[in-house]
């Protein structure tokens, strides 16, 4: 791994927490995700199960986490799983974790190998009533590919067809939404890469970069902070590209008097920042552009305002359409016969900002959790509301990231240039 080692207190506080919600006499086993084939002999890059990770920090493929409180044998109450090291692997695709590192890493002090797992977990099975499974409940989850925990509740379910099986996505979704101060801290910190990758922007964007240059300074930022690289991959859309919001063909030239619309976040110790800024190409908003900014700012502090404890996402959503639904008159957007007559289902604002206006952030950037149940102290959302002008060949869009707290909430990109003038004012091109 590229970051520094993180506080294995942070996996120590996620498993107790998991445990504590755990089924009586119940067996947990989460097992890692799938190397997958690129082409040829080659593999895509490897990324954790994120459950796993959340469980462990152990980034290693091939690896399992098994918790059993109720085990008699304390020592395998909690059951780290590894692949065990062998020196050919390790002379073509680098060293893998001894038993003492992964034990640094985790807190977890048994290390079982691999290769000899199959005598003892049929032990600990044969002796728990419950077993919990791990599946991917991500409600934006959209492919029915058979991944690794699939097969491996297949497998389990034929070996033990007489067991009670539990869904540990459904643990998983309430506890992951809720970030200790300490997983807030690791975000905090892909928060501050991700600052000093924009401020280095202001100063390098001007009329006749491509979009991919800008994409490469950030991966260079990324990485020189010893990022494990981006959150997620970067949107860098400028002038009319703006308008597609998962735009990634990254390979126009910024123009003068456009505006440029950059979502990017780093990755820091497995947690995700995730960022957006909207800026004139050549360092000075025209007067339309910078009204149209002003009404997206207003939407984002008056999103920021009212998203507390208490309120659901749906809710928090409307009464951002409503506000929307203002601004939008105010600026030209709408006349009011277009808001007399819209449909209930497809209000008039929408014409102009067609996505949600916040969702979880952490281990993934689209995090685990709920859009109808009140929203609690700890989760960490973004917030993200955007203006896409088709006639005007304009998309603007701003977005922080929020620490909810029990008394309101933190914003913790608040030293990152949000205003036009604050960005205006740092926009001094390098010559090229």
């Amino acid at each position: 791994m590229k970051y520094r080692p993180l506080d294995p207190q942070i996996f120590i506080q996620n498993r107790n927490r998991f445990v504590a919600k755990m089924q009586k006499n119940s067996i947990a086993v989460i097992v890692s995700n799938d190397e997958y084939p690129l082409n040829g002999d080659a593999l895509y890059g490897f990324k954790q199960n994120s459950e796993l990770f959340w469980l462990s920090g152990i980034e290693q493929e091939g690896s399992m986490v098994i918790l059993f409180p109720d085990n008699p044998d304390p020592k395998y109450r909690e059951v780290l799983v590894l692949v065990r090291p062998q020196e050919l692997k390790e002379i073509w695709d680098g060293k893998r974790l001894r038993a003492h590192e992964a034990t640094a890493i985790s807190g977890m002090k048994t290390i079982v190998w691999v290769d000899v797992l199959d005598a003892p977990l049929q032990q600990w099975v044969h002796l728990a009533d419950a077993i919990y499974l791990d599946s991917n409940e991500n409600d934006r989850k959209n492919n029915l590919l058979r991944t690794h925990e699939y097969r491996f509740i297949d497998e389990m379910k034929s070996r033990y067809p007489l067991h009670t099986y539990l869904r540990a996505a459904k643990l998983m979704k309430e506890l992951r939404s809720v970030k200790t101060k300490e997983e807030v801290a690791v975000i905090q910190k892909a928060i501050d890469i991700t600052e000093v990758a924009f401020r280095r922007l202001l100063q390098f964007i001007q009329p006749g970069v491509h979009e991919y240059e800008i994409e490469a300074e950030i991966y260079h930022s990324f990485l020189s902070q010893r990022a494990t690289g981006v959150a997620y991959h970067s949107i860098i859309a400028s002038g009319d590209n703006a308008r597609t919001l998962h735009y990634n063909s990254n390979n126009q030239i910024c123009k003068e008097g456009d505006l440029v619309l950059m979502d990017f976040g780093a990755e820091y110790g497995g947690y995700c920042a995730d960022l957006t800024r909207t800026v004139p190409v050549n360092g000075k908003f025209t007067k339309r552009q910078k009204q149209v900014y002003n009404a997206c700012l207003h939407l984002h502090d008056y999103a920021k305002s009212i998203l507390k404890p208490g309120i659901t996402i749906l809710n928090y959503t409307d009464k951002v359409g409503e506000e929307a639904t203002k601004q939008f008159l105010k600026i030209g957007l709408l006349k009011k016969s277009d808001v007399k007559n819209e449909d209930a289902e497809n209000r008039a604002y929408r014409k102009y900002l067609y996505h949600g206006i916040s969702h979880h952030l952490g281990i993934d950037v689209h995090d685990l959790g709920t859009r109808t149940a009140p929203i609690t102290a700890g989760m960490v959302f973004t917030i993200e509301p955007g203006i896409y002008i088709k006639e005007e060949k304009m998309g603007v869009r701003i977005e922080n990231n929020i620490w909810i707290t029990k008394s309101g909430n933190q914003d913790l990109m608040k030293t990152m240039p949000i205003k036009a003038e604050e960005i205006e004012a740092l926009m001094r091109p390098i010559k090229k």
